[in-house]
């Protein structure tokens, strides 16, 4: 399989192509809208996301004449489920995200990480520097706050099906309700993120469009364990330009790990999302108005 021929769908074309190990991975690939005016940017979405996290954020980005390209991680969204769930770890993830760069002659990018596609993007960087242009670290860095790491494993895998997309508006704001305090009573903001993380099925039900098996990456876990340091990771990836997003409200980035992060290079930027939990989705004014500037920076 490679990268087969394109669909073009509200502004991206749909892309398919073959990991290592065989399995299907999907992409959405944005043209750039303007004459292109640096490197491509690769946006890599969290645990139990999938790319359409990024439906506002990508075209933006590519009306600044830049490609974009949002994958679906395997085991969600439209990229196929992985038999051995032993293989959703970063390090696998990583290889995707190297294999999908081959496929579409990315030779390097500017990546967007968010949570786990942060994690994804620093991997890359202690592997393969080179493929790294700049990174965009969206609530995430080195160490992670055990009491946001313990909230996210009690939820992960419960994919237990509703009946209506109200109903899963109604579980999306159930579960990340305290991320959004001031969109509470917004029924049109779950409304989509329900549509952006759910998935009709063919019995006329709606469940997270996920593999419940991505849970078991947390079947070990020790609540009780320092989660690893991962700073020699974000080292190599800040020896290219950073900007780390950090939800005000968040449970998984402190405010102690972004200055430890500012600490470790001079080409680390930083901004507060003020009364965002995790994660910030980067159409967020000052999220947004940061990640321009940073971009006009970056070739």
């Amino acid at each position: 399989m490679d990268a087969g021929a394109p669909i073009g769908i509200g502004g991206y074309e749909e892309r398919v192509i073959a990991t290592v190990d065989g399995l299907a991975l999907y992409a959405r690939d944005y043209p750039p809208l303007a004459p292109e005016t640096g490197v491509p940017v690769i946006c890599l979405h969290g645990l139990t996301r999938n790319s359409r996290d990024f439906e506002i954020v990508a075209p933006r980005i590519a009306a600044l004449g830049r490609r974009v390209v949002a994958p679906d991680m395997r085991g969600r969204g439209q990229s196929a489920n992985d038999p051995d769930p032993a293989h959703y770890v970063p390090a696998v993830y990583a290889q995707d995200v190297l294999k999908l760069m081959d496929a579409l002659g990315i030779a390097k990018a500017v990546f967007v990480g968010t949570s786990m596609g942060g994690l994804i993007t620093m991997v890359i960087a202690a592997t393969t520097p080179d493929r790294i242009a700049a990174s965009v670290l969206n609530d995430v860095g080195p160490q992670l706050n055990t009491s946001g790491i313990a909230r996210i494993a009690s939820y992960v895998g419960n994919v237990q099906p509703v009946a209506s997309w109200a109903e899963a508006a109604a579980a999306m704001r159930a579960t990340n309700g305290g991320a959004f305090p001031d969109r509470l009573d917004d029924d049109a903001f779950w409304a989509t993120i329900a549509r952006r993380t759910f998935r009709a099925r063919d019995d006329g039900q709606f469940e997270l469009d996920y593999d419940p098996h991505i849970a078991l990456a947390f079947a070990d876990v020790d609540p009780n364990a320092p989660p690893p340091d991962l700073m020699p990771y974000f080292q190599a990836l800040a020896k290219a330009p950073v900007l780390s997003v950090r939800g005000g409200l968040s449970d998984i980035l402190t405010p102690e790990t972004v200055a430890l992060m500012r600490a470790a290079g001079d080409r680390v930027d930083t901004v507060t999302v003020e009364g965002i939990g995790h994660a910030p989705l980067l159409d967020e004014p000052d999220a947004w108005d940061a990640v321009l500037d940073f971009l006009a920076k970056v070739d």
